[in-house]
C-alpha cells in the first residue's frame, strides 16, 4: 500500500507542469494535438501525453547582412531587425517546424528582393517605406504560421568605396551650387537697397552732404587712415547761395 502511494506521489509530482506567465503551452494527448496549456501548473500524463511551451512575447530576429544589387544595379550590403509575437501558439507549433528560423530566412529572402526593385536614391531615402513593405509582406506569409510581425527596421545600408566617393562629389558640388545662388540673391537684394538708398539721397535736399559728414565721422576713428575725397556739389552751391544772400 505504501509503495503504491509513493508510486502514484512520484507520478504526480512528474506530471505537473509549469507554465509562466509569458508562455502557452500547446499539448499533445498518443500524437495528437489536445488543446492550449494556460499559465500556471498543468498536468501532463507521462508517455500518453506531451507538450511544447511557446513564448508569446515580441522576439527579435536580428537579420545579418545581405548583399542585394538595387534597380540600376549598384551592390549594396544592407542589415535589418524584425520584431514579431506569437499570435496562435497551435500554428506555430503545428504548421511550421522551427518558426523563429523559418521568419529569418523569410525576412532575409524578402529584402534582398524587394532591393531589387528600387533605385539606389529610393533606398536611402525612403528607407521607412522599404521597412514597411517588408513588414507587410513577411507578415501576411508568417500569418499560416501564427505569427505576427509588429515593425521591421533597416539598420544599415553600406555603400561600396567607390559609390561613397561619387555620392560625396556630388554632395560637394550640390553646396557649392547652393553657395553660388545665395551669393548672387544677395547680391541682388544688396544692388536693389544701394538702388533705393540713391534714389533717396538724390530726391533730399542736403541728403547726400549728410551722408558724407557721417562717413567722414566713421573714418576719424581711426587716426590712421588717410582720406582724400571730392567736396559734393551740393555744398559749393550751399556756399554759393550764402555768399549771394550776403
Amino acid at each position: 500500500m505504501t509503495g503504491a502511494l509513493i508510486f502514484l506521489v512520484v507520478i504526480l509530482l512528474v506530471s505537473i507542469k509549469q507554465i509562466n506567465q509569458y508562455q502557452k503551452g500547446v499539448k499533445f494527448t498518443l500524437g495528437k494535438y489536445s488543446g492550449i496549456m494556460q499559465p500556471g501548473w498543468r498536468l501532463v500524463i507521462p508517455v500518453f501525453q506531451s507538450y511544447q511551451k511557446i513564448d508569446m512575447r515580441i522576439r527579435t530576429v536580428d537579420v545579418p547582412d545581405q548583399e542585394a544589387i538595387t534597380k540600376d544595379n549598384i551592390s549594396v550590403t544592407v542589415n535589418a531587425v524584425l520584431f514579431y509575437k506569437v499570435s496562435d501558439a497551435q500554428k506555430a507549433v503545428i504548421e511550421v517546424e522551427d518558426y523563429y528560423f523559418a521568419v529569418s530566412q523569410l525576412a532575409q529572402t524578402t529584402m534582398r528582393n524587394l532591393i531589387g526593385e528600387v533605385n539606389l536614391d529610393e533606398l536611402l531615402a525612403k528607407r521607412d517605406a522599404i521597412a514597411e513593405k517588408i513588414r507587410e509582406i513577411v507578415d501576411k506569409a508568417t500569418d499560416q504560421w501564427g505569427i505576427v510581425v509588429q515593425s521591421v527596421e533597416l539598420k544599415d545600408v553600406t555603400l561600396p568605396e567607390e559609390m561613397k566617393r561619387v555620392i560625396g562629389k556630388q554632395a560637394e558640388a550640390e553646396r557649392e551650387k547652393r553657395a553660388v545662388i545665395i551669393k548672387a540673391e544677395g547680391e541682388v537684394v544688396a544692388a536693389d537697397n544701394l538702388a533705393k538708398a540713391a534714389e533717396t539721397l538724390a530726391r533730399k535736399d542736403g541728403a547726400l552732404h549728410l551722408r558724407t559728414l557721417n562717413t567722414l565721422n566713421d573714418l576719424s576713428s581711426d587716426q590712421s587712415n588717410t582720406v582724400v575725397f571730392a567736396v559734393p556739389l551740393e555744398v559749393l552751391r550751399a556756399f554759393e547761395k550764402n555768399k549771394k544772400d550776403e
